[in-house]
């Protein structure tokens, strides 16, 4: 590991923007609310935060199994100096496109895990922290290159933005057709301003040890798992650990950039790690029980999707028969699709650490139809007829 102490605040490095079409492929969250008309069969769907295509109709919840808690955001002290800001959610309250934040309070200034989606979240969070601090942000870690984790960096003017080199190269991608102005997006953003990305200035490939205020930060790179950059922050004298999307709790978690088989070696890995309180990307705080039900939803859509990859069935065919239980009342739901095109990505032998958008299209499409065609018929689809529905020529 690199130690570094806690130098002084740097300057903001060069801003640049990011485009909608490159954000639906980073997986930026200011796509919520926007629609798109899939061809095929008339099917039309939402194209959601952070790239995935939201199927309809979503799958029903299911009595036997207890619904998501609801959260509220706010600005939580978790020991002295430590703070998480988390987003509010619950049923019917997802705030699935706007991540939660990270912050340690130095003796000059702050640091921040994480910038959020875009204006109103990031405006909100480096309020709150001042308020509670009276201190400015310094330093800035983006936890990996999703918009809903950078899009907010333009609001930390003095702040120096760090990553994994992963996760600069992907939002370098992003600057050439970036839009000019932010529209107003309903938790996002509520008047137009102006937009742009600011990539991090400074990347780290091995773990990165930081002492801010006395309290020790440890960056750890864990990737491929979310995507091929994730970085974790590890305070262990705290037993705290920011997970950024590693963790989603009572969130369906988002595969779209992922290695589903070494996320679930890592959330195997961080189970033995002296941690008591682990922040989520998405959702309430929690711990290791709340990360090894993640995990737990991935093992369960792996057999699912397995049983009928072996069968032949296309994942969009597969995703519309699938049930997962408890996990089917979590928050996001239709993301079923999209991870069941990552598992079928894994075991065909074409996963790459982008996010195959024209293999989701197709899949929900497919769902859309046989989820119609169903409902029609008044009946569920045997595993039988699937195949011989989905199965290509």
């Amino acid at each position: 590991m690199t130690k570094q102490e806690s130098p002084e605040k740097q300057g903001n490095p060069s801003a640049a923007g990011l485009s909608r079409r490159e954000a639906m492929h980073m997986g930026a969250g200011a796509l919520l609310g926007a629609t798109a008309v899939l061809a095929g069969g008339g099917g039309r769907a939402k194209l959601a935060a952070q790239g995935v295509v939201q199927a309809t109709p979503l799958p029903p919840t299911d009595p036997r199994y207890p619904m998501p808690p609801s959260w509220n955001r706010e600005l939580r002290q978790l020991a002295p100096n430590v703070y998480a800001y988390i987003q509010g959610g619950g049923p019917n309250l997802s705030a699935a496109g706007v991540s939660n934040t990270g912050m340690i309070a130095g003796s000059d200034f702050l640091v921040a895990i994480d910038a959020a989606q875009g204006p109103l979240p990031a405006k909100g969070f480096i309020a709150a922290a001042k308020q509670a601090t009276g201190k400015d942000f310094g330093r800035l870690i983006n936890t990996h290159h999703h918009g809903d984790h950078v899009n907010g960096n333009q609001f930390f003017p003095h702040a120096e933005i760090l990553s994994h080199p992963y996760c600069r190269e992907e939002c370098l991608k992003a600057v050439a057709n970036t839009p000019k102005m932010w529209n107003p997006t309903p938790a996002v953003v509520d008047v137009a301003e102006e937009r742009k990305l600011v990539p991090p200035s400074v990347t780290f490939k091995d773990d990165l040890i930081y002492f801010i205020g006395g309290t020790e930060v440890q960056f750890r790179w864990v990737g491929p798992a979310h995507t091929w950059g994730d970085v974790v922050a590890y305070l262990p004298q705290y037993k705290i650990l920011f997970a950024g999307d590693v963790g989603f709790f009572w969130v369906a978690p988002y595969a779209n950039n992922s290695h589903i088989s070494k996320w679930i070696d890592l959330c195997n890995a961080i189970a033995g790690w002296d941690v008591d309180v682990i922040v989520p990307g998405h959702g309430p705080i929690g711990g290791k029980k709340e990360l090894a039900e993640m995990a737990e939803y991935f093992k369960v859509l792996k057999v699912e999707a397995r049983k009928r990859y072996d069968a032949k069935m296309t994942a969009g065919a597969a995703s519309a028969e699938i049930r997962l239980g408890r996990f089917d009342n979590w928050i996001g739901p239709e993301r079923l699709i999209m991870d069941t095109v990552r598992w079928y990505a894994e075991w065909n032998g074409s996963l790459t650490p982008d996010y195959n958008a024209a293999a989701v299209r197709e899949a929900t499409i497919e769902y859309n139809q046989v989820k119609a065609g169903a409902k029609r018929v008044g009946e569920i689809i045997p595993l039988s007829r699937m195949v011989a529905m989905a199965t290509p020529s």
